[in-house]
């Protein structure tokens, strides 16, 4: 159970928004330009999260785990940075039920913050195109602030920026980045099954609650 929140932050990527198609297809692009085959949107579904350099490097090694050749990595850097400038929101889209759990957070009152590892030039254009940003009192990116997810700062942060006790605010994310980073500042922490987690199940992580839909959420709060 959770208790009652005085504050609610929410991750974008794999929670909000899935953005894998636009990075699936920039990828692509990107592999094509390089003159190498496409990975497809399944595998790179699991690379997704700890920034976008991290992201590529695994585009270009193609797992997980590995590092490609630094002249490689510093020539299709640029390139997937370019792409995905151009194509940010072209393919994402706001999961099920999501618009209708900020709807009623908005409406009961809580305050809502947006915290995201994600880039802020990226992450305005989303929150804008998609139609969620007039829901957020804050948006914190990973250029932000000196550290991000799994560090602390971010939601500590929000929680002096929105008037709210650590103990009695919520994380609501996808990841173990989520997990950690709420854990470290204090917070609960709610997950949801469907994002990006690297393929494993988010229950692993231990958060507070682990829902199906974002719906859900609003028979706790």
């Amino acid at each position: 159970m959770l208790k009652k929140p005085q504050m609610i932050l929410l991750d974008l990527d794999g929670t909000l928004i899935d953005s894998v198609p636009d990075l699936a297809f920039c990828v692509d692009a990107m592999m094509e330009q390089l003159g190498w085959p496409a990975h497809g949107e399944v595998k790179v579904r699991a690379w997704v999260g700890n920034g976008m350099e991290r992201f590529v490097r695994r585009a270009l090694v193609g797992a997980l785990e590995g590092e490609p050749d630094e002249a490689l990595f510093q020539r299709a850097y640029p390139i997937f940075m370019q792409l995905y400038a151009e194509n940010t929101s072209q393919r994402s889209v706001v999961y099920p039920g999501v618009s209708d759990a900020l709807d009623y957070m908005q409406a009961v009152g809580y305050p809502l913050g947006c915290v995201t590892n994600k880039a802020s030039s990226f992450t305005e254009i989303l929150l804008k195109d998609l139609g969620l940003r007039d829901y957020f009192d804050l948006v914190i990116s990973g250029d932000t602030l000196a550290k991000k997810k799994p560090d602390p700062l971010p939601l500590l942060h929000a929680a002096r920026k929105l008037g709210a006790r650590p103990t009695q605010s919520l994380m609501i994310g996808d990841s173990i980045n989520d997990v950690r980073a709420a854990r470290s500042a204090g917070f609960q922490v709610a997950c949801v099954s469907y994002g990006y987690n690297h393929g494993r199940d988010i229950s692993e992580a231990a958060p507070d609650l682990v829902v199906d839909s974002m719906l859900e959420l609003t028979a706790y709060l």
